[in-house]
C-alpha cells in the first residue's frame, strides 16, 4: 500500500513543485556557507544596505499608519518617526541607484542573469510610485500642492481615470498596502533569482576567478 500510495505522489502537483525547487534552489544555493571573494565588492554591499533601508521604511511606515496623519504632524514622537520614515527613504534610493548603475556598469544580466536585472529594474520603477504616493499622502500643504501639479500630467497619460493623485484615500492605500506588498515581493524574488543563478562575476577575472572562494 505505501508503494502504491508513493507511486501515486510521484504523479501529482506538489511532488513536481518540489522536484522542481529541489532543482532550481538546492539548499546550497538558498543558504550558502561559502561565496566567491568578489561578493565583497562595494556593489554588493549597495545592495544590503537598500534591502536594510527597506526595513526601516516598512517598520517606521507602519507605526505612521497605526497612529496616523494627526500624530505625525504634532507630536514630537510622531514627527520623530515621520523623520525616520523620510530619510530611510532617502537611504533607500540612494543605494537602490548605486546599486542598480554598479550592477549596470558590471553587465550583470550576463550568463542567464537577464530576470534578476529585470527584476531589479521593475522594483525601482515601482518603488518610485510608491515615493510618489508617500509625498501625496503627508497631508499638508506639501501633498496638496504636488497633487494639483501632478493631475494634469498623470491626466496627459490615460491613467488619469485609475490613478487619480486629488484622490487622498486611493494615494494612502496604494502607498501603505499594495505597493509596499508589490515591493516587498519583487525585492523577495531578487534574492531568490541572486540565489539561483548566483552572483555576476567580474567581466575582466573569466573562468579563472570562480575558483576563488572565502
Amino acid at each position: 500500500m505505501s508503494t502504491q500510495i508513493s507511486d501515486e505522489s510521484g504523479h501529482s502537483w506538489t511532488a513536481a513543485t518540489r522536484r522542481q525547487l529541489e532543482r532550481r534552489l538546492p539548499w546550497e544555493n538558498l543558504l550558502p556557507d561559502r561565496q566567491p571573494f568578489w561578493v565583497g565588492s562595494w556593489v554588493y554591499v549597495f545592495g544590503v544596505v537598500t534591502i536594510a533601508a527597506l526595513v526601516w521604511v516598512i517598520l517606521s511606515g507602519t507605526i505612521l499608519a497605526l497612529f496616523g496623519p494627526q500624530w505625525w504632524h504634532l507630536s514630537s514622537p510622531g514627527r520623530f518617526f515621520n523623520s525616520l520614515h523620510f530619510w530611510s527613504v532617502q537611504v533607500f534610493f540612494i543605494f537602490m541607484v548605486l546599486h542598480l548603475w554598479g550592477q549596470y556598469f558590471m553587465a550583470s544580466w550576463r550568463e542567464g542573469r537577464a530576470p534578476t536585472w529585470m527584476i531589479g529594474a521593475v522594483t525601482f520603477a515601482v518603488s518610485i510610485i510608491a515615493a510618489f504616493t508617500g509625498y501625496l499622502s503627508q497631508q499638508n500643504f506639501d501633498a496638496q500642492w504636488i497633487a494639483v501639479n501632478a493631475k494634469d500630467a498623470v491626466n496627459t497619460t490615460g491613467a488619469g481615470g485609475f490613478f487619480n493623485v486629488l484622490n487622498f484615500g486611493q494615494m494612502y492605500g496604494l502607498h501603505v498596502m499594495l505597493l509596499p506588498i508589490g515591493i516587498t515581493v519583487l525585492v523577495a524574488l531578487h534574492i531568490v533569482q541572486v540565489r539561483m543563478k548566483g552572483v555576476v562575476p567580474p567581466i575582466d577575472d573569466g573562468k579563472s576567478a570562480t575558483s576563488k572562494e572565502r
